[in-house]
């Protein structure tokens, strides 16, 4: 027997500094597997110490996004199985803390653990036949990995109640409507648009500067007004001896694109003081994998 020499996560690094990550399981829409999530984690840390990279595209080879967990796994975990080593794995919740912007681009079935995966980027561009579903109910079990936190965030107590409690499966057009999704993009569109989104971070903003907001916007969840407030003061007096302000002032002032360094250059490694977070240091390897090419095209 031999290995199937083809990842089931695809990787391209752009001019622009921009990571797409494919999965690629178009056979089985791209359904979860345990060879997925081990990638899937060590290529997000691989993307968070590469100075190169700025920001990150998810997306799907063929027609789907991700579906779920791959049908043979809860077959044999609903039976009574172990085949999921839960305990000796990280949270499912990778995008959270990476300090770089994610733009997930859904161009098809986006459910179970690939529901989660989008919700965890940052933004979300989806087509409008694209189909959502939390799915959990249905398969008796509960939201998981901080779902019930995240979701009503984005679209509401009452939506995300509605989602969460009947399972039912809701297109792109209506994903828009509630604030699931940020844009809706024809699907000969859809990754042009995600990749030129973050392409346009890559280049315009400052990276220390995006991931102390993506901290404060995460943090700021649990704090009140007034402290959130006064921990901005902190961050803005941090922010300011950091050299992206220097800069970001005399781009403005020169009328000039900016030149900003990349987290893990020195003297913008994010790790000054209180903003210093989980920002890794230092130049690595590409990441493992194989450019994206087409999607394959699949039955739905």
């Amino acid at each position: 027997m031999t290995e199937n020499p083809t990842p089931v996560i695809l990787t391209e690094l752009t001019d622009d500094g921009v990571m797409l990550l494919t999965l690629n399981r178009p056979e089985r829409h791209n359904a979860w597997t345990l060879e997925m999530e081990l990638l899937y984690n060590e290529l997000f840390d691989r993307a968070e110490a590469d100075v190169r990279v700025r920001a990150v595209v998810l997306t799907g080879a063929g027609r789907g996004f991700c579906p779920g967990m791959d049908m043979s796994v809860l077959d044999g975990a609903s039976s009574g199985a172990r085949p999921w080593p839960t305990d000796l794995l990280p949270p499912r919740t990778r995008p959270m803390s990476f300090p770089k912007p994610v733009v997930a681009a859904v161009n098809g079935a986006c459910a179970g653990i690939g529901f989660n995966q989008a919700l965890m980027c940052d933004v979300r561009f989806a087509v409008p036949h694209a189909k959502f579903a939390a799915a959990f109910s249905a398969r008796g079990l509960v939201a998981e990995d901080g779902v019930s936190w995240i979701l009503p965030r984005l679209v509401g107590h009452g939506n995300a109640a509605d989602l969460l409690l009947s399972s039912r499966r809701i297109t792109g057009s209506e994903a828009l409507t509630m604030g699931l999704v940020n844009r809706l993009v024809e699907p000969e569109d859809l990754l042009p648009a995600a990749l030129a989104y973050a392409a346009d971070l890559a280049r315009s903003a400052s990276p220390y500067a995006m991931s102390l907001i993506k901290r404060q916007l995460a943090d700021d969840q649990a704090r009140t007004f007034t402290d959130s407030r006064d921990h901005a003061a902190a961050l803005l007096a941090t922010a300011k001896r950091a050299p992206d302000y220097r800069e970001g002032v005399l781009s403005f002032i020169e009328r000039r694109p900016p030149r900003f360094a990349g987290l893990g250059d020195a003297g913008n490694d994010g790790n000054d003081g209180d903003a210093g977070g989980t920002v890794a240091t230092g130049d690595t390897e590409p990441p493992p994998g194989e450019k994206a090419s087409e999607p394959a095209e699949t039955s739905s």
